[in-house]
């Protein structure tokens, strides 16, 4: 499978009034076209400013200090802002954590379906509010017609997803990248959205980076997951193997976090420690090393970047571990 968008090794950092905030590091990972790929880990591990930093959103304090990023060939860290406005939307699409929020909410939702085909389509203005109605009943929003005068805050946060979504694949883009898709939903709710993100995905070929710290939902969707820790990529593998043999201490303990075929919630065993404070000067080589039980000196030499077939892990003693 050839990779529609591939990272090496990209290292981003925040200048902030109290120092330098290392919040990605050497980060790598790839996404072939029509795959799923999960970037999981705790909150504030960087999935989120990953994101943002390929698609040129970062804050202002946010610098590159390392690494490329392309996407079908396209080079994403040196490319202007024109260049970028016209890949998102129509190439590259975002679903973002809190729909209503990342929605205007002084814009009816069927005008801002409006301004994504108006931007990058050659739907005609005459033709406009049809096919922004469309896109609303292909997410299976009721009376769309209704619905493509409200407002955000007359939605619950359910059809605000959807209409997120809706905006998201009016362009039928490559690739989406779902940052939390389901956050602050109910079950019921949750499972039908990543049901129809799925499906459409499915019928479009379409590749999509599911972000997220549920594991659960993770290994429902994806085809590959990458496991994130404090800026690093720690592991990377299909997800049953990964499953099945994580081989990074952090995995295996993220993985036994996840109340995931559990009986009880008693048999839940709660990570170690914090994540470590990114700002600081002596930053271990593995920002693990300090939360894991197995450490030992060579965990403060650079990571190797251990590979077995498609299962790649940074860790000096994966399978020592395992016992």
């Amino acid at each position: 499978m050839s990779a529609l968008l591939r990272v090496e090794d990209l290292s981003l950092q925040f200048r902030t009034r109290d120092g330098l905030v290392r919040a990605l590091e050497q980060v790598s990972l790839e996404v072939g076209r029509g795959e799923t790929v999960g970037l999981v880990g705790e909150s504030g591990s960087g999935k989120s400013v990953l994101s943002y930093a390929l698609l040129g959103l970062s804050d202002a304090a946010a610098r590159i200090t390392a690494g490329s990023a392309s996407f079908d060939g396209f080079d994403l860290l040196g490319a202007d802002e024109a260049d970028l406005r016209n890949l998102r939307g129509r190439e590259v699409a975002m679903i973002f954590q809190n729909p209503k929020v990342a929605l205007n909410p002084i814009r009816k939702v069927g005008h801002q379906i409006e301004d994504v085909l108006l931007r990058h389509t050659t739907t005609t203005r005459a033709a406009l509010r049809e096919r922004a109605i469309e896109c609303l009943a292909e997410m299976r929003i009721p009376d769309p017609a209704r619905r493509y005068h409200a407002y955000p805050f007359e939605l619950s946060g359910g059809l605000c997803q959807r209409v997120m979504i809706a905006i998201a694949l009016a362009c039928n883009p490559k690739l989406l990248i779902a940052d939390e898709p389901t956050t602050g939903l109910d079950v019921t709710t949750q499972a039908a959205i990543m049901q129809l993100i799925r499906e459409k995905s499915r019928e479009r070929g379409m590749a999509m980076l599911l972000i997220t710290h549920d594991l659960g939902l993770a290994r429902e969707q994806c085809d590959r997951m990458v496991v994130m820790h404090a800026g690093h990529v720690v592991e990377t593998a299909p997800t049953d193997t990964l499953f099945a043999q994580p081989l990074h201490p952090y995995t295996r303990q993220l993985i036994a976090a996840t109340p995931v075929g559990r009986a009880s919630l008693d048999e839940l065993e709660p990570i170690r420690g914090q994540l470590p404070d990114l700002r600081r000067a002596d930053l271990p080589a593995c920002r693990f090393a300090e939360r894991c039980a197995h450490r030992t000196e060579a965990c403060d030499r650079p990571l190797p970047r251990l590979q077995d077939g498609h299962h790649i892990v940074r860790c000096h003693r994966p399978q020592e571990t395992l016992a």
